[in-house]
């Protein structure tokens, strides 16, 4: 029957885990601590500079590229945080959202059977995405408890089909920052085999321990890296899906063919007030960044007390805990028993993975909540009881 076929490339793709998740916590009336969004309202000066642009009249497509104002106050964030020059109007587009700048950089850069090598645990759309494109998935898996880059295992997964590599640094789940030198290490790679790295930036101001390093600023790889990024979790607007690509000439023309054919341009009052929230001053970001460490000392100390294997995060909003002391199933099973009997709901790894097997031991909390919320699910949380005592990761 026509309604039950899929196309190949995505027969493989069930409902996205996050989408399920959260609906069984709306059953189950569970503290969602599952899916990656805020419970609480973005900055009030930014929202105001979109009611100002609504009322205003600004109901019109923008260019495809973005709107001028825009682009210009992205070159601009770019220049403050990396110390690179970039032109706006040839080298940064506004996409809805990082997913379809990930996806337009796919499809605009990748041939059909090219390599894409993709780090796991991984973001669930990346997979999908370099199916989007013809591609084939290379896997390199970052191992518990430091998801440490094996150097054997990535040069061995670098070959003369290899077009790109997907590097999200901080990274969602495991809260890595990639190191300089582990980005050095891909940097010499990607010169070697003339790859493309496309960098997923979103948490960059989301880093408790480290330095976020730019991969377009390490030598030779200005021409060959799309650097990618967005609103939503930085100013807490995730609904709003405003991104951006940021790339030389050559590879943004190729990012921009795609990306007028997926979606032509974002919302043209919602790019009105990105621009006014990225000339935000330093201020906002120190706080931004205050406040998240606040939540995740938080939730890691009482992880830890309740007795799971915590592997706590250098960046991001998110942190893996190894669940096996409660001796209540694979990851799955895990967390449907949170959301049905303690009335929290996480993620299940083994969705972030090319073999779900790798991620049956672990659970992913998100910690963009108020501390009021962070603080009711911990009490839930507490009436978990270890069946045996975790043995601690010693080399975190």
């Amino acid at each position: 029957m026509i309604d039950s076929q899929v196309a190949q490339r995505f027969a493989d793709y069930e409902t996205n885990v996050f989408a399920k998740m959260s609906r069984m916590a709306h059953e189950h009336g569970a503290l969602n601590l599952g899916q990656g969004f805020p419970d609480f309202p973005g900055p009030d000066f930014v929202k105001e500079a979109a009611v100002e642009a609504i009322r205003a009249g600004y109901d019109q497509y923008s260019p495809t590229s973005g709107l001028p104002d825009l682009t210009r106050a992205i070159a601009e964030h770019y220049r403050d945080r990396v110390g690179l020059d970039v032109d706006p109007d040839t080298e940064v587009t506004v996409h809805c959202g990082c997913t379809e700048a990930l996806a337009a950089s796919l499809v605009g850069l990748v041939n059909p059977g090219d390599e894409v090598i993709v780090f796991e645990p991984y973001f669930d759309t990346y997979r999908p995405g370099v199916a989007l494109a013809g591609g084939i998935a290379r896997f390199v898996t970052l191992e518990p408890p430091r998801f440490a880059i094996d150097p054997d295992r990535l040069r061995r997964a670098f070959g003369p089909r290899t077009r790109a590599i997907l590097v999200n640094t901080p990274h969602n789940p495991t809260g890595k920052v990639f190191s300089r030198r582990e980005l050095e290490l891909i940097a010499a790679l990607c010169r070697e085999h003339d790859a493309i790295a496309i960098m997923d930036e979103v948490y960059e101001n989301l880093v408790f321990e480290g330095e976020h390093v730019s991969m377009a600023a390490l030598e030779g790889m200005r021409g060959r890296t799309v650097t990618l990024s967005s609103l939503g979790k930085t100013f807490s607007l995730t609904g709003w899906k405003v991104g951006w690509s940021i790339a030389r000439p050559p590879l943004t023309t190729a990012i921009r063919r795609a990306h007028q054919t997926l979606t032509f341009a974002a919302a043209t009052p919602l790019q009105y007030a990105a621009a006014k929230a990225l000339r935000a001053p330093r201020s906002y970001y120190d706080d931004f960044l205050a406040q998240y460490r606040e939540r995740r000392g938080l939730l890691v100390e009482a992880l830890e007390e309740i007795g799971f294997i915590v592997f706590p995060p250098a960046g991001t909003y998110f942190v893996l805990a190894d669940h096996t002391p409660f001796a209540l199933g694979d990851d799955e099973e895990f967390c449907v028993h949170l959301t049905r009997e303690i009335g929290v709901a996480a993620i299940p790894p083994s969705y972030f993975y090319s073999d779900p097997a790798k991620g049956r031991d672990l659970v992913r909390f998100a910690f963009c909540k108020t501390q009021g919320v962070l603080r009711q699910a911990i009490d839930r949380l507490r009436t978990l009881q270890p069946r045996r005592s975790p043995q601690k990761a010693l080399t975190r």
